[in-house]
């Protein structure tokens, strides 16, 4: 297989207690099958209770917690992935916890860990013999959303021995029933087939209910679980308890290819699906063994669209006609998704070197699997829609100020992917179903129903959700140089603009999209967001042939900005800087909105706005970050690189240093959070998982290509 190390040529290696060394660091949850908001596997690592890194001796985890419990939980809801190899007769652990009947094997002992954008590779000795190089592989492919549709991961376990002699080797690989719900008492049904010399142990929930109709949960209600690897003649399977499949193995070496029929609940007596794969005598030469797991679903999202209440196939439909066909063609298609991987790999690597250096590089090649894993594709060929969930802190569907955050890695690796998730929104509202004069909030509260609000409510953030709308579809349009989109939504992009008009300079008392810092009137950030969305929209008439539109917006945003100045620096402070809201100059926050003046190249903010608050920030710096404002020492990673990519060099560098030595440092053991605690490192008030937004960190590199001047001063 291709061995992606371009890190290991950039960086130096963290050694821990644990004896592995970690390339680029140490993250609190490293990313396995990290693929969709239902395939959102972690190993959770941080000093709260995780890991460590270390890979055998611990389960695999989803990103939400057991339930019933907390949506999140102190730890995420186990996954069960158990791995063991014999090598001369002595078996060891390299993945999971296993117990059977009081027998634990030994763990091997892990070497090195690395991370890249699609994957995670760990290193392991068995007993001085031979090494394991054992693979993560997560697919990212932004220019090929037919193979971006499976939602699919990679298993690569590659053997050789290190001692120069040559050794048999017997490897044993299973998955659980927990895969098909965080709620163990459910029951589990099971089968095993064969297709084109590709074996499945399928799996699922026994009673499947589509959408999730019967009751809001973070785990799919239905769908089809596929284990599967190669047909070979030294490969055998075995369905049935925890302890009957491992023993099997532990004391036999094979599987007696059977399949229990007791269907049960999840936690009687453990169903586990097993393969053995007798590697026969290893030498120097390696000898890898490839398994996925793949959750097929026909339909994925319910939603209200423009021709009324929709099942919306996966966009995966439109190219196979059956879950076997697309499990077999994502088994047999692993070189080209490896290389198309490593493609990805290379481009997020040079290009994060190149904006933001290594420190840069820890934190995007980390980001890229959680933010991609947060959206599905679902529609046609001819028309795709991207559907995102607002993991952890809402179960909302489409949620307009999670999708702007998360936007730039979107827009950096496809233009055509924010169109995707766009459309949705545009579809709904211009349907006339949600009957306000300002843009919606969500599609609807409980992923994966994006069924609306059509009587209008919904998380009431006008000002917030009509500035993300406008500002987003301008990006969009330039990089894809899409004018007719446009021209499109003109009639309602101009009635939020209306709303903006009437209410951005002075905002009423109200949420911005940091909905847990509370209500405030007069934000300084969140009017800045709305004056530049108005000037945004001058952008939008220009370009569509409404001249006049054109200038009375540009007339409207220039004497805003004006006015947002006389009230929004504090020009007696030492040093001078924004407030957090007009009538408080003891305040300040990151003023991460005038990022989207840079990014749409409007020139509508004066140099010295930029210059003012790159000199600020770091006299209010803490160990792990720049606080999102003065009513805490919280903040958000998202919005602190968003802050970065418009900062001068030495301040741009500080932001992102002070994320990575986070990243490196932090207790938390869950997937990557972008709300934290800037002294401690550990989770805020409030336990944010797994979300998109980390697709913000990225905003460094959507700003390549950014018009220099879109109004042409």
């Amino acid at each position: 297989m291709y061995f992606h190390l371009l890190v290991l040529a950039f960086c130096g290696l963290r050694n821990l207690a644990s004896g592995s060394t970690f390339s680029p660091a140490r993250p609190p949850a490293i990313p396995l099958a990290v693929k969709s908001p239902y395939m959102n596997t972690w190993l959770e690592v941080g000093n709260d209770g995780g890991s460590g890194g270390v890979l055998p001796g611990y389960w695999p985890r989803f990103w939400a917690g057991p339930q019933p419990g907390p949506v999140a939980g102190s730890i995420g809801a186990v996954t069960g992935w158990t791995g063991f190899i014999t090598v001369d007769g002595d078996s060891s652990t390299w993945m999971g916890a296993a117990n059977v009947n009081g027998v634990v094997p030994p763990s091997v002992t892990q070497t090195s860990f690395e991370y890249t954008s699609t994957r995670s590779t760990f290193i392991m000795n068995v007993a001085g013999k031979v090494s394991m190089n054992i693979t993560f592989l997560s697919p990212v492919a932004p220019n090929d959303i037919r193979r971006q549709s499976v939602t699919g991961s990679y298993l690569s376990v590659t053997v050789a021995a290190i001692d120069g002699g040559s050794h048999s080797v017997r490897l044993y690989v299973d998955t659980s029933a927990e895969w098909t719900s965080i709620h163990n008492s459910d029951t589990a049904q099971w089968s095993y087939s064969v297709d084109n010399e590709v074996a499945s142990h399928k799996y699922w929930r026994q009673t499947q209910s589509e959408f999730n109709s019967d009751y809001p949960d973070d785990a799919a209600h239905w769908g089809y679980w596929y284990w599967s690897t190669a047909v070979t003649s030294s490969m055998t399977y075995q369905s049935g308890s925890d302890v009957s499949v491992r023993g099997n193995f532990l004391n036999n070496g094979v599987l007696p290819n059977t399949q229990d029929t007791d269907y049960r609940a999840i936690s009687d007596n453990w169903p586990v699906f097993g393969f053995a794969n007798a590697l026969g005598n290893v030498g120097s030469s390696p000898v890898e063994t490839l398994y996925t797991i793949v959750h097929a679903q026909q339909n994925a999202i319910y939603f209200d669209s423009a021709n009324g209440d929709v099942g919306v196939p996966s966009l995966w439909t439109s190219y196979w006609n059956s879950d076997l066909a697309m499990v077999g063609f994502f088994y047999n298609d692993f070189s080209n998704m490896a290389s198309l991987s490593a493609a990805t790999d290379s481009q997020f690597a040079g290009n994060s070197i190149a904006a933001g250096g290594q420190d840069y590089l820890t934190i995007t090649s980390l980001s890229a699997r959680q933010a991609f894993a947060a959206v599905q594709l679902c529609g046609a060929d001819a028309k795709p829609y991207i559907f995102l969930k607002e993991i952890s802190s809402d179960g909302n569907i489409q949620t307009v100020d999670v999708l702007y955050p998360a936007m730039p890695i979107f827009l950096y690796s496809n233009p055509l992917l924010v169109k995707y998730l766009l459309d949705p929104l545009f579809e709904n509202q211009e349907a006339g179903k949600f009957p306000q004069a300002y843009a919606m909030h969500d599609l609807g509260a409980n992923y994966p129903r994006a069924i609306g609000h059509p009587s209008g409510d919904g998380e009431y953030m006008p000002l917030e959700e009509c500035g993300n709308m406008i500002i987003t579809t301008l990006a969009y349009a330039q990089r894809a140089q899409d004018t007719g989109y446009l021209s499109q939504h003109y009639n309602i992009l101009k009635q939020w603009t209306g709303y903006l008009v009437q209410e951005a300079l002075i905002p009423e008392n109200q949420l911005s999209t940091d909905d847990f810092q509370g209500q405030l009137a007069n934000q300084t950030n969140l009017a800045l967001k709305g004056i530049i969305a108005i000037q945004a929209m001058s952008e939008i008439a220009s370009r569509t042939g409404n001249g006049a539109d054109a200038t009375n917006y540009l007339n409207i945003a220039h004497d805003y900005i004006g006015k947002w100045q006389e009230m929004a620096v504090v020009t007696d402070a030492n040093p001078p800087h924004t407030n957090l809201d007009y009538q408080d100059d003891s305040s300040h926050g990151l003023l991460y909105n005038l990022y989207a003046d840079r990014l749409l190249g409007l020139n509508l903010v004066p140099q010295s706005i930029y210059d003012m608050q790159s000199a600020f920030y770091p006299t209010v710096a803490e160990t792990y970050g720049v606080p999102l404002d003065t009513r805490n020492v919280f903040t958000k990673s998202d919005w602190q690189m968003w802050t970065a990519a418009i900062a001068s060099l030495s301040t741009k560098t500080l932001f992102i240093s002070l994320l990575a030595k986070w990243i490196n440092e932090t207790p938390t053991n869950r997937a990557f959070t972008d709300l934290y605690n800037t002294q401690t490192g550990d989770f805020a008030n409030w336990s944010f998982i797994a979300r998109p937004v980390v697709g913000g960190h990225f905003a460094l590199l959507a700003l390549n290509g950014a018009p220099i001047a879109a109004n042409g001063k």
